[in-house]
């Protein structure tokens, strides 16, 4: 560590001494020294100028075309197709506007370089082309933030009533899944009922609660619209689906929602793919913490009818755990028992 200190210090250090050096030689322009200030690798840098312009350019175009379908995933949801449309707009405009930008900065930098018979063209004010420049950008920026604004309206939408209601919530350093029971609605949660088993909190005042259920592995129907209640349980985390263009912020105490439709489930994703290994996956992009990367939830996307046979073969929390009947109010006991299907003699 002190060595690596030693060497920093040493960098800065020259550094420092040929900003000097630099700086003196400015120095001398502004006092109109006459001495030649021009030298041979003025023209080398120019020219290198050019070289990274063309090198990098070209680097530029054949990673993006080459590496293109990895970071361009297929779409495998309703919305995505809108989102995908905005993004590639607001691609094309900007990226458009880089390139030029570019090409005209390396450019002007060969091209006006520094010679000794040259003189600079003073150029005070053009009312014209500060129009143009002011009032094109302004009219693209406003148009790109309309449409963006549009769809974004689009995709945060009020859920329809009957949407799949899916609880998920992100904690140090994994993601846990709530369903609701027959009954359709997810029960209340408490933070002072999380243990080391009631991981949710749920809280066993709330009759809805009592036939929800939390499966290891989650599941959603395609073609019907999902809704993700979404709340983190300790610090931020972020819920990122890449596939649904879906991503929400989970944070502490101020729940968030996303609604989203899936138009592919997992097996027809595999044959698009061609890859039989394929899942879904829900990943956290904040960094909240050292096992930050850890944080990856495998989701299946199932034919509607098959997500219902699977909904139907899962046991409710309370029917897993019956020790936490204990939490039930007395005079609710009788109606966890009916939703949860709990028979009295097991209990005995």
């Amino acid at each position: 560590m002190f060595n690596l200190a030693i060497g920093l210090g040493v960098v800065l250090l020259l550094a420092i001494l040929f900003l000097i050096f630099r700086i003196s030689s400015l120095i001398s322009v502004a006092k109109g020294n006459t001495n030649k200030i021009a030298t041979s690798s003025n023209k080398i840098n120019g020219a290198l100028f050019m070289l990274f312009l063309i090198g990098g350019g070209f680097l530029f175009f054949w990673y993006s075309i080459k590496e293109f379908d990895n970071y361009n995933l297929p779409v495998a949801s309703e919305h995505g197709s809108e989102y995908e449309f905005m993004f590639w707009i607001t691609m094309a405009v900007t990226g458009v506007v880089f390139v030029l930008t570019q090409i005209l900065l390396f450019y002007f930098s060969w091209k006006y370089q520094y010679k000794e018979d040259s003189k600079a063209l003073f150029y005070p004010e053009n009312n014209k082309l500060e129009v143009v420049w002011t009032f094109v950008p302004a009219v693209v920026l406003a148009i790109l933030v309309f449409t963006g604004w549009r769809v974004w309206t689009d995709i945060t939408a009020p859920a329809p009533e009957n949407t799949n209601n899916i609880e998920i919530m992100g904690y140090q350093f994994a993601w846990g899944v709530r369903y609701p029971g027959l009954d359709g609605e997810l029960g209340n949660s408490d933070y002072r009922e999380i243990d080391a088993t009631n991981n949710f909190g749920i809280d066993f005042n709330d009759k809805a609660a009592y036939d929800d259920f939390i499966p290891r592995e989650m599941h959603i129907p395609k073609g019907e619209p999902v809704t993700f209640n979404i709340r983190a349980r300790d610090v931020l985390h972020s819920v990122f689906a890449p596939h649904f263009r879906l991503k929400m912020d989970a944070v502490p105490g101020m729940p968030t929602t996303f609604t989203f439709t899936a138009t592919k489930t997992t097996e027809e994703m595999r044959e698009e793919l061609n890859d039989p290994e394929f899942n879904y996956e829900i990943a956290c992009t904040e960094i909240c913490g050292r096992g930050h990367y850890s944080m990856k939830l495998t989701l299946i996307v199932d034919e509607p009818k098959e997500y219902r046979e699977w909904y139907a073969e899962q046991e409710s929390f309370l029917k897993r755990n019956p020790e936490y009947l204990t939490k039930v109010p007395n005079d609710l006991k009788e109606v966890a028992l009916l939703k949860t299907g709990i028979d009295n003699k097991e209990l005995d």
